[in-house]
Order: structure tokens, then C-alpha cells, then sequence
């Protein structure tokens, strides 16, 4: 059993390092069992792909990949979770729909986990915590609903979305939509873009995001005085979309632009200054040169 959580967040017996969580050997709930499938499925097709290899479906998993992960980076994440900008509904709306596909959850599961990482970093209320072990921190623990709700509580920090017929939409049909998009790929170009499309740009979406999770909070450097163990790992930017300027975004997590010197790639940024220079994003936040020398590590 884990060790009961006080009304100021810590356990009774201390960190949870301490007593790591089995991965294996313990009660799955339908929701941890649905979850596992979709990722062993995925992972399933993308070791098929060369049994079904065509150019053509490997590419389209390519830009499948860079889409669907661009629209987690710029809606779930800076728009969605933090609100680092602004958008109209009607743009809103569709990016966050595409970025369902990414298979990473609806925008009310992944931004309410989000918001919980920030506000538990590394302690023993982290969603994702990298004391748990780097495999947890990387994919053990998105099977575990249960644990991350004995940790966390209810999703009561998601109440801006959840009052939105949108977001309640997508939370309680969200997997006709997976279905149906996985039909239409089959039906489009049979097993190549199942297993070089769907398959090969599934998992390589799936690994670069969670690596944000595990290895940007074990290696890589630090510019800024945050009290966790956030990394910049820029090996990992260009495929990220920016997001593993992850130090950078833990000392100024309501900036739009994670990659903060001119050197520092950030696909996802980029996109955003554009719809700013349309007129499509607005109230764009980005952190003061003050802000930014109280937490320099190096002034």
C-alpha cells in the first residue's frame, strides 16, 4: 500500500523514492489496461513497417509525427496548460482536435497532468516523477491511473476547459475519434500506412515527447535557479518542437517561447510568433529581463 498523503502534500513515511510503485503486479483499472493496449499496439505496428515497407506511407508517418506533435507542443501544452497565448475558438478548437491524434490523451487528461507536474515537480506528488526511476518517469506511469489520482486528486485544476462543450466533447467520445482516424489510414493506404505511417509516426511521437519527461529531468545543463531538477537538452529540440529547453520552461513556464537565446531551436515558438504577426495570437507572454536575472544561475 502507499503511504497516505497529508494535507501538505507529504507521506507519512517520506519520499516515495523510497518505496517505488510495482509497474507490473498490481490492480489494473479498464482505463490503465485501454492505455497499455493503445501503446503496445502502436509500438506493434511500428515493428511491422518493414514487412510493409513504401516510401510514401514512411513519409506521410514522418509529417504525421511532426504534426501531431507540433499541435500537442503548441495547444495542449503553451496554449491549453499555460495559457502562454491567445487564440479565437474557431482556431482553438481545431488544433486541439488534431492534436488528439498524437495518441497522447484528451486535452482535459493531458493538460490537468500537466498542471500537476508543474505544481508537484520532483516531489512525491509528481504525475511522472523522475525519483520513481526513469522508466516510470518515461511511460510506466501513464498506466496507472489510480496511482496518479491517489496522488494528485481529482481533476479540479482543469476547470477552464472542463466549462467548455468542446473539451467535455472530446473527453467522453475521444476514442471514436482514434478509431475512426486508424480506419480512415487503413482504408487509405492499407498496412504501409498503418505500420510505416500510423505505426512509425506514432511511436517516434510517443518517445520524443516522454523523453521529455525522463531524460530532461536527468541530463543536460541548467541556466536557471529552479528548485527541481529540470534540464536543457539540446540534442532533443529540433525533435521536440522546443520542448526540451525544459529548464527554461520550468523557471518561466507561462513564457510562449522556450528557446530563449536566438541559438536555441524552437519549432513550436516559431509558429506562435507568426499567428502573432497575423493577428491570430495575442496576449503572447514571455518573461522580463528582470525575471530573467533574479533566476540566472550565471548574471
Amino acid at each position: 500500500m502507499c503511504d497516505p498523503i497529508r494535507e501538505d502534500g507529504s507521506s507519512q513515511r517520506g519520499a516515495l523514492s523510497k518505496e517505488k510503485r510495482p509497474y507490473i503486479h498490481r490492480e489494473w483499472s479498464w482505463a490503465d489496461i485501454i492505455r497499455a493496449l493503445t501503446v503496445m499496439v502502436v509500438h506493434f505496428l511500428c515493428l511491422l513497417a518493414p514487412f510493409n515497407y513504401k516510401w510514401e506511407a514512411l513519409r506521410f508517418g514522418l509529417v504525421l509525427y511532426a504534426l501531431t506533435s507540433l499541435s500537442i507542443t503548441f495547444s495542449y501544452h503553451r496554449n491549453l496548460a499555460h495559457r502562454s497565448f491567445k487564440l479565437p475558438k474557431w482556431l482553438e478548437y481545431p488544433l486541439a482536435y488534431f492534436a488528439v491524434f498524437a495518441l497522447q490523451g484528451d486535452p482535459l487528461d493531458w493538460v490537468s497532468i500537466h498542471r500537476f507536474h508543474h505544481k508537484f515537480t520532483d516531489s512525491d506528488r509528481d504525475p511522472h516523477s523522475p525519483i520513481e526511476g526513469f522508466w516510470f518517469s518515461h511511460v510506466w506511469w501513464i498506466c496507472d491511473t489510480r496511482y496518479i489520482k491517489y496522488k494528485c486528486g481529482g481533476r479540479n485544476n482543469v476547470m477552464d476547459l472542463k466549462q467548455q462543450w468542446f473539451y467535455r466533447f472530446l473527453r467522453m467520445t475521444i476514442g471514436f475519434h482514434v478509431l475512426m482516424f486508424w480506419t480512415v489510414l487503413y482504408l487509405y493506404g492499407g498496412l504501409p500506412y498503418l505500420t510505416c505511417g500510423g505505426g512509425v509516426g506514432g511511436v517516434i511521437g510517443y518517445h520524443v515527447t516522454w523523453l521529455v519527461n525522463s531524460a530532461c529531468h536527468i541530463w543536460g545543463s541548467r541556466s536557471w535557479k529552479t528548485k527541481d531538477t529540470s534540464r536543457n537538452v539540446w540534442w532533443l529540440s529540433l525533435f521536440t518542437m522546443g520542448e526540451s529547453w525544459h529548464n527554461n520552461h520550468h523557471a518561466f513556464e507561462s513564457s510562449a517561447r522556450q528557446g530563449l537565446e536566438w541559438w536555441q531551436i524552437d519549432i513550436t515558438w516559431y509558429l506562435i510568433r507568426l499567428f502573432e504577426v497575423l493577428g491570430l495570437a495575442t496576449d503572447v507572454k514571455l518573461p522580463s529581463e528582470f525575471q530573467k536575472r533574479k533566476l540566472a544561475l550565471i548574471r
